[in-house]
């Protein structure tokens, strides 16, 4: 089953920085596109950034474009996002999340991305 184990998050002050890491098993993963989505307090998810297989191609939305950047590692299945100029809107719960489509335990999917039952996701808290 597809597994996707995230890390790195923490309470960090505004206009402070951050790196999540995810961790990605169970299918093909160069294969696929993989991304982070997130989930503000009282807010619906939220994707935020996706890569191509080949990290030829990033996206991102405009609430973090220019201050977060995505990247992965195709030789250990790994996806990171590192954060810059954090503000209080950043806070959220994030999940990274893949293109995989379809696959058995997957929870919820925004634009495509879906991120499986067994995420428990990484809490990130911007506050003073």
């Amino acid at each position: 089953e597809v597994q996707l184990v995230e890390s790195g998050g923490d309470l960090v002050k505004p206009g402070g920085s951050l790196r999540l890491s995810c961790a990605a098993s169970g299918f093909v993963f160069s294969t696929y596109n993989m991304g982070w989505v997130r989930q503000g307090p009282g807010k619906d998810l939220e994707w935020i950034a996706g890569i191509d297989g080949g990290s030829t191609r990033t996206t991102y939305a405009t609430s973090v474009k220019g201050r977060f950047t995505i990247s992965r590692d195709n030789a250990n299945n790994t996806v990171t996002l590192q954060m810059s100029s954090l503000n209080t809107e950043d806070t959220a719960v994030y999940y990274c999340a893949t293109s995989f489509p379809r696959f058995a335990n997957r929870r919820s999917c925004v634009k495509g991305y879906c991120f499986p039952d067994t995420s428990q996701g990484t809490q990130v808290t911007v506050s003073s």
